[in-house]
């Protein structure tokens, strides 16, 4: 049943961010809040990543994390499920001229040993939490290890089951957007521009136990815990100064407990033994 499930919703993963491809980057490209999150999540990344590393992304998207790596000297190799995503990830790849920097391969996480290129890498990175969209993410994380060298990096940005931002919400009388993160042992429906799936929540602890016996921790990290989430995103330009504020404040705390672990995302980094 569950190979099932998941089989169906990658399906309908396919199709919803198919459906967004074309209008992703200007939808998203002007969102305050979703550029700081981008910047956040790169700035950690570059701090972790060796020179030259060669990277496997994991739900690339449109390719805005690919072409800025390699800018940085990277070499990626760019992997979505979404056939539309990949047509805009390669225009965008090849108007900057790093057709020779960055490859891509139309591939779902679940399936990572049926890549043509299977490395071994250097770093597996997966941004603004593509892995939230299966039920099998343990297996997922399990298969890892066969594509890395010794040493590797592995970087994730995942939803974890308790958001201090929604869990607020209450007290506005949003109680199914405050509550949704806490009984999604079966998933959570969402939807792009009309299109349903499914996706799940997975607290830090989780991906701890998963990763400890070949993997070291090198840190877990709020994203988005003082600051607003993305979709409140008329708060930067309504709140200037309290924005700034809580910007400054979550770069001071986000590495702390127990700001690590209540964001809207978290950014979890690990080593390969």
């Amino acid at each position: 049943m569950k190979a099932i499930l998941n089989h169906n919703n990658e399906d309908q993963v396919a199709i919803a961010f198919n459906h967004q491809s074309a209008g992703f980057d200007d939808l998203y490209g002007l969102n305050t809040i979703i550029q700081y999150k981008r910047e956040r999540v790169r700035e950690r990344l570059l701090s972790y990543l060796k020179p030259e590393s060669h990277i496997l992304e994991i739900n690339a998207g449109t390719g805005e994390d690919a072409v800025f790596l390699a800018k940085q000297g990277h070499w990626v190799h760019a992997t979505d499920i979404s056939e539309g995503m990949q047509d805009r990830l390669t225009e965008k790849v090849t108007n900057a001229g790093f057709s020779d920097k960055v490859s891509f391969e139309r591939c779902s996480f679940t399936v990572l040993d049926r890549l043509k290129n299977k490395g071994p890498y250097d770093c597996i990175f997966s941004n603004f939490a593509g892995l939230n969209c299966t039920n099998q993410l343990g297996q997922i994380l399990n298969g890892f290890d066969s594509l890395l060298k010794p040493g590797a990096l592995v970087m994730m940005v995942i939803l974890p089951k308790f958001c201090l931002w929604e869990t607020l919400l209450f007290f506005r009388g949003k109680f199914k957007t405050a509550t949704r993160r806490f009984f999604s042992s079966r998933g959570r429906m969402a939807k792009i521009d009309g299109f349903p799936f499914r996706c799940w929540y997975y607290s830090p602890g989780f991906i701890k136990r998963i990763m400890k016996d070949k993997y070291t921790l090198l840190g877990m990290e709020g994203l988005c815990t003082t600051v607003p989430p993305s979709y409140m995103e008329n708060f930067p330009e309504k709140y200037p100064r309290i924005y700034s504020f809580l910007c400054r404040t979550e770069k001071k705390l986000c590495r702390k407990w127990p700001w690590n672990y209540i964001g809207d995302y978290y950014i979890a980094s690990f080593i390969k033994k």
